[in-house]
């Protein structure tokens, strides 16, 4: 589902009852990558239908996040985004909204060309609430912990999300590759509300807003008060970037802001530092959970009187947890 294999709508011929449709919207649920974290910085592609068979009970509730796709639909960087979302304990939806049948061109990503269709981003909007409300209707998610996120025209789909009520309500945004100006009203600012704050990451010299419409960042349209923060590159490889979160530096910051305003499981950086910082040798605090890591963390279980384990599991997650509360 992308620029490369998609057959296009004439804009033209597209109409408002399109843009609405139900079927259409469902048709981007349907197709929705997903995929769930199955261990400590491990996950795996995943249906609606396995998650419902081995998690339909409730008995677990993961925090989620709305991936949006940019203007392209998706490719290699989606995945990758994706999965490292999920490794790092999101049980991540990402809607195609490719798989509409109505559905025009956008964008010509080989020549950094936007602004070809303008009611796209109502398409977008659509597409991402409908997402966020039927996500938080599945009995395997935490609905008080919901991400959305996205990638440049995803970005500006997660930075206009409207929140109408509760059931599209979410707790954090992340916005990459987006300035939050544009040339258009409806594509301008934020719409989360006073209380939910948002992350932005955009490159100063990113080549797709290289004029005075779309330059800038989102700070100006943030809650200066509830931990919202824009973070703009202006030096180094990351300054000329369009996309971001394949570099570790990102990735880092961007965990940082989610686990100061979210309730998300440790990661294995997290986990590694805890038992260093409790004495115990993990290996190098690299975010790969080996074996070292697993038999430092048996000797803190042994300490407690507590069984060994194979991997890292729930009793674990409490464990350490409960020991960063008492340190904090």
């Amino acid at each position: 589902m992308h620029n490369s294999s998609k057959t296009f709508t004439d804009p033209d011929a597209i109409t408002q009852a399109d843009i609405v449709d139900p079927q259409e919207v469902e048709r981007t649920w349907q197709a929705a990558l997903v995929r769930v974290p199955t261990g400590l910085g491990r996950s795996q592609r995943t249906t609606f239908e396995d998650l419902a068979a081995q998690y339909g009970d409730g008995s677990r509730k993961f925090p989620v996040a709305i991936y949006m796709h940019g203007c392209s639909g998706i490719w290699r960087g989606t995945h990758l985004r994706v999965k490292f979302l999920a490794d790092n304990g999101f049980l991540v939806i990402a809607p195609a909204s490719f798989a509409r049948t109505v559905y025009a061109q956008s964008c010509d990503p080989s020549r950094h060309e936007g602004s070809m269709f303008r009611d796209v981003i109502k398409m977008r909007k659509m597409d991402a609430g409908h997402a966020i409300e039927l996500a938080k209707s599945l009995p395997y998610v935490d609905p008080e912990n919901v991400l959305l996120i996205g990638l440049s025209q995803g970005g500006v789909t997660t930075a206009k999300h409207t929140v109408f009520n509760e059931r599209r309500s979410v707790t954090a945004r992340v916005i990459e590759g987006w300035t939050c100006n544009a040339g258009w009203y409806e594509y301008i600012g934020l719409d989360a509300p006073k209380d939910e704050p948002v992350l932005s990451l955009v490159g100063s010299k990113d080549p797709w807003y290289q004029n005075e419409r779309n330059e800038g960042d989102c700070w100006e349209a943030m809650n200066k008060e509830n931990g919202s923060i824009s973070i703009v590159y202006d030096t180094g490889p990351l300054a000329t970037r369009h996309e971001l979160l394949e570099f570790k530096s990102v990735q880092k910051t961007t965990l940082e802001f989610l686990h100061k305003h979210m309730n998300l499981p440790l990661n294995a950086v997290q986990v590694q530092r805890i038992l260093t910082d409790q004495g115990y040798d993990p290996g190098p605090i690299d975010g790969i959970w080996g074996q070292k890591s697993l038999a430092a963390l048996n000797e803190l279980r042994a300490e407690r009187s507590l069984p060994p384990v194979a991997d890292f599991e729930a009793s674990s997650q409490e464990l350490l947890k409960n020991l960063l509360r008492r340190e904090n």
